[in-house]
């Protein structure tokens, strides 16, 4: 079966440790940033399908490999996010914004 897809670096580990064997190639940094990319894509359509938190453990994970690849820390990245939080809030109040009026 043919995936070519980013995998966890420990599923070629699991796959031969089942009795299987496969083919892996390890990506240029332009390749990763693509398929880390493509990969985001794929693990938020998956957490609309189960909205569990593996799903969402998924995407975190995805997030974090993202950043890195980009050249950022996670505690960089954890900066932003919470400078943000304190900015502009966060998403704790549930509040839909229906309508701005123009005075």
């Amino acid at each position: 079966m043919k995936y070519n897809k980013l995998v966890r670096d420990r599923i070629p580990e699991i796959i031969e440790a089942s009795g299987k064997s496969c083919v892996t190639e390890i990506l240029s940094d332009k390749a990763y940033l693509r398929l880390v990319d493509a990969k985001l894509d794929e693990e938020l359509a998956e957490y609309h399908s189960d909205q569990n938190i593996e799903e969402l453990a998924d995407l975190l994970e995805v997030i974090y490999a993202a950043a890195m690849a980009r050249g950022y820390t996670l505690e960089q990245l954890e900066s932003v996010r919470a400078a943000k939080a304190e900015k502009r809030g966060a998403f704790a109040n549930k509040i839909l914004l229906k309508e701005v009026i123009e005075k």
